[in-house]
Order: structure tokens, then sequence, then C-alpha cells
């Protein structure tokens, strides 16, 4: 089972496309873009306006937009936005239940931090400091280092074509109203 899932994936890759766009991105442009459900980047997004991550504004060119430049927006930020603070392990104290203790474990059995719960602690720790090391920027520049030159073009042209889409469309049904 995974500690963080499709949420976080989603938002993750959703926020690259706002990296280096200073114009606000719809959550539905967003979604089609990546092929991932509407729905739910729709849903996740205001969870990062709400953790102050993000800006929202309203009207045909609204959307979202970083509220931060993207290095000082930590990954780990982001995945507490959308998953909440989750451990990575739950301690059920069964050292303490070993049939031989009838029931009352001796102090030995219990005291102090059990070693399995401290290692998962650890390991914890390690990966929060690793995601809280590693910036939206870094990511992007991770992707940016690997796709062709023409890319980004090509995806800004498509962000554009589909804000142009939005305007033609809200004029369309402006006048078929004007018309009944």
């Amino acid at each position: 089972m995974a500690l963080y899932g499709a949420s976080t994936e989603y938002v993750l890759h959703s926020l690259l496309w706002l990296v280096d766009n200073p114009e606000p991105v719809s959550s539905l442009d967003l979604a089609e873009l990546q092929e991932i459900p509407a729905a739910f980047v729709a849903k996740l997004l205001p969870k990062l306006e709400k953790a102050g991550l993000l800006i929202a504004s309203e009207g045909l060119r609204g959307g979202y937009r970083l509220a931060s430049p993207a290095d000082e927006i930590s990954v780990l930020a982001v995945v507490d936005a959308v998953e909440g603070r989750k451990s990575l392990f739950n301690c059920q104290e069964i050292r303490g239940r070993c049939v031989l203790f009838d029931q009352q474990p001796p102090g030995w059995a219990t005291q102090g931090v059990c070693g399995i719960h401290g290692v998962m602690l650890r390991a914890e720790q390690a990966m929060r400091q690793e995601l809280s090391q590693t910036s939206l920027a870094d990511l992007a520049r991770s992707v940016r280092d690997k796709a062709p030159s023409p890319f980004f073009g090509e995806a800004q042209s498509w962000f554009d074509g589909r804000v142009q889409t939005r305007r033609t469309s809200k004029v369309r049904q402006r006048k078929r109203s004007d018309v009944s």
C-alpha cells in the first residue's frame, strides 16, 4: 500500500505546469493536458489554495497560479496540504503482548520506544527531510532538463489556445442569448 497516492501525484504534476507560467491556469486545462480526472484536480487545488500555496482567480482568464516562487515551495508543503500529515508507521505495541507475559508485560519489554517504531520514525524523518529540501523548482528543472526545447513552447501554445477557446465560447453564448 502506498503512503501517498494519486492525489499527490496529480497535484505535483499539475503544479509543474504553473512553475514558469505567470498566467492563471484552470484546473480543467491542467487535467485535460495530462489526461487526469478533472473532478479530482478541481477538488485538490482548493486544498493548496487554503494552504497558501496557490492563488485562485475567477473569470474567463481565471485559474490558479503559484502563491510564491517555485523555489520557495517544498514538495513536503504540497504533500502535507494534499494528504494531511500522515505517519509512516502506526505502532501497535505488539512487544507487550507476548503470551509468555500472561497479559502483564515486564518493564524491560515495553521500556522506551519500540525498536521497530524507532527505525520507522527515523525513516519517516529522513523522508520528510528529503521532501522539505526538494522544491517545485527542483522538480521542474529535472523535467526541463529531459524535455526537448520545443515542448514547453508547444505546451504554452496549448494553454493559450484553451484561453482563446473559452473566450470564443463565452462570446457565442452571449450572442445566442441576445438573439433569443
